[in-house]
């Protein structure tokens, strides 16, 4: 696993993370690497230096700190990495010129830098002139002082640049790209920096093949105002002159102001806007070392996980592994996976004979951002994404005393579609490596907020293999959340999540989605719940992006107003429609019951004037100033095919 820390709950992202491994950080870092000359050492003032070894590694003969409760730890370096050039083909850089194959680095403390003997001191800092300053004095006459400032990004691609490691800095993301055997992808969001002020705000972006190789790298230039946007797979291989190709996308956002985090809907579609269709979240831009809610194929399915390197290091053979959840018998991939690299693991050869609704872990060592997995059957393609498994809760004991105060507590809602059309099926997904069991009942709504039943579950084991049809509740249209139920006995961690599955029963066409559970709808908190957009909590409004349809299929929301207690009998919701340079041109109001939901389909709110005006990359905001909505959208035609995932707001 890489030694690296990517995510904080309560900070966010680690910027120093993301500063390392930005693609031109690596080829900066490459560059920093070859000025490096005899016996080489490493002071680290920031204590950085476990993340920058694990990204690239090398020679270092020695470590010093300032810290005096960091010396004597001790940081394996293997000296086996391959970060990129500048050359045009985009070839490896190795690391590994010095012939040094292993060494641990013991800290040591800064007053031995004078009788070191070492010929190059990197000081492992950004922003680091007052700290070459301090220490000046210290260093021996001949010795080379370098630091990470040789490795920032060109002024043009910062947002902040008096500060090198603010996060507006590091608005970054992966999105899976593929232009090939007639399926292609495209990229849908909204400029919603341009709401926090920010202007000027653009795209750089980098497209990297299945091998890593750079095949494309160029500027996208948002809309001045809260516009949208689309990035095409096929736009760019025309643009371009590409073949076909399979890989990702880096995103990098620059001049953006409130929010740090690239959010985007991915469509998927067949060429000829056929039976294969599907759309999933963001990619959430850190890496985890397990994700869960991988779906064991069905006996007529292939299931393909498309695996991802999201560094400049190669993931050694052996590393990355599949496994049945709870079994804890990992199938490893005997191969290296070269740097930012794309491989498609069919969980079939690594697991054969495991069936749905078993369902399977991703071990991926810090290595992958959110990895996509495709589905096949019966010539029909869907895509969907797992989700981070924590590594890093508790069981929290608190969560089965809540007061009355907060109602049902964690709520986790999926939509019923419509029951004339579409079998819809959910399956509990242990997301946390402390779940050991998962004591849960599931509550059922019509869409008029009525509840219609409840079943309790039982305290599942991490290893179940519940996945419940909602047909026997008889709901036509509505929704159903589970909630914790400690009847008998069972943890909780406030990290319930769960695999959400449509299919059209005339069609065969099926989509997928997976979330986690909230607190919704209440004036009393708990921990950081109920969630806000911005902010502390709690969170009481709603901003959710819809787009809209794509000239050959309607788009639509299934939104639900969840409520863990008593709150606003009806929403107060407003359907805003932007045209593509984010100017409000039309709204409708929309008003769900509490516990209730509501299909909506921009076509039908808005007249064809209006969304002509709009535009292709105009979109719909859902608003509500009086309570907290949750939503699922998608893609949908008359012919059976449909796309669905959970929504985002901003």
């Amino acid at each position: 696993m890489l030694r690296i820390q990517t995510f904080d709950a309560r900070a966010g992202g680690n910027v120093i993370y993301k500063a390392l491994a930005h693609p031109l950080a690596a080829e900066a870092i490459a560059r920093l690497y070859g000025r490096l000359h005899g016996s080489v050492a490493l002071y680290d003032p920031d204590g950085i230096a476990g993340a920058l070894l694990a990204l690239y590694p090398a020679a270092f003969e020695t470590l010093f700190v300032h810290d005096v409760a960091a010396l004597g730890q001790v940081h394996d370096v293997t000296s086996t990495g391959q970060i990129r050039d500048l050359t045009s083909t985009g070839r490896p850089h190795d690391l590994t010129s010095t012939g040094h194959p292993h060494n641990a680095l013991t800290a040591r403390p800064l007053t031995e830098i004078r009788d070191c003997g070492a010929g190059t001191l990197l000081i492992a800092a950004f922003d680091a002139g007052k700290i070459v300053a301090r220490i000046a004095h210290m260093v021996p006459a001949g010795m080379t002082v370098l630091t990470l400032d040789d490795a920032r990004l060109p002024d043009p691609l910062l947002t902040v640049r008096g500060r090198y490691l603010d996060k507006l800095n590091f608005a970054t993301n992966y999105a899976f790209f593929r232009d090939a055997d007639g399926m292609h992808t495209r990229l849908v969001s909204a400029n919603y920096w341009a709401n926090y002020g920010a202007a000027g705000v653009r795209l750089w972006l980098r497209l990297f093949d299945m091998d890593g190789t750079i095949l494309a790298t160029w500027d996208h230039t948002l809309p001045a105002g809260p516009g949208g946007f689309t990035i095409d797979s096929r736009v760019v291989r025309e643009q371009f002159g590409l073949d076909a190709f399979t890989g990702q996308l880096f995103i990098h956002a620059i001049g953006v102001a409130g929010h740090d985090v690239v959010k985007y809907a991915l469509d998927t579609y067949a060429s000829d806007n056929g039976a294969s269709l599907s759309c999933t979240h963001d990619a959430n831009a850190w890496p985890s070392d397990r994700y869960a809610g991988l779906p064991a194929p069905r006996p007529d399915e292939t299931v393909v996980l498309w695996l991802q390197n999201s560094h400049a290091v190669p993931i050694p053979a052996g590393t990355i592994a599949l496994d049945r959840m709870g079994a804890e018998q990992p199938v490893f991939l005997n191969r290296e996976v070269g740097p930012f690299a794309t491989v498609a693991m069919n969980v079939a050869d690594f697991l054969p004979g495991t069936h749905w609704p078993a369902q399977i872990e991703i071990r991926a060592g810090r290595h992958v951002v959110r990895p996509r997995y495709e589905v096949t059957r019966n010539d029909r393609v869907r895509i969907a994404h797992v989700n981070v498994e924590r590594d890093n809760l508790r069981n929290d004991p608190g969560i089965a005393t809540l007061p009355p105060e907060m109602g049902r507590g964690y709520i986790l809602p999926f939509p019923i579609l419509p029951r004339h059309r579409f079998r819809s099926v959910f399956q509990p997904t242990p997301m946390s490596t402390c779940q050991s069991n998962l004591p849960i009942r599931l509550d059922v709504f019509d869409a008029g907020g009525t509840k219609c039943g409840e079943r309790f579950l039982g305290n599942l084991p991490r290893n179940h293999d519940l996945a419940m049809d909602m047909e026997a509740f008889g709901v036509e249209q509505g929704h159903a959340e589970l909630v914790y139920d400690f009847r008998n006995g069972g943890e909780a961690d406030g990290w319930l999540h769960a695999l959400f599955r449509y299919e059209d029963r005339a069609s065969g066409h099926a989509a997928e989605s997976s979330f986690g559970a909230h607190i919704f709808n209440t004036a009393m908190t708990y921990r950081d719940e109920p969630q806000s957009y911005s902010g502390p909590p709690p969170g009481l409004s709603t901003r959710l992006f819809l787009r809209l349809g794509d000239g050959v299929r309607h788009s639509f929301a299934a939104l639900i107003y969840p409520a863990s207690g008593p709150w606003h009998p009806v929403s107060s919701t407003i359907l805003e429609l932007h045209n593509s340079a984010g100017t409000l041109i039309a709204e409708a109001p929309v008003a769900i019951a509490c516990s209730g939901s509501a299909m909506v389909w921009p076509h039908t709110a808005f007249d064809a004037a209006l969304l002509a005006e709009a535009g292709a990359d105009g979109y719909v905001l859902v608003r509500d100033p009086t309570c907290r909505l949750f939503g699922y959208h998608g893609l949908m035609d008359d012919a059976g095919s449909f796309s669905l995932d959970h929504m985002f707001g901003f």
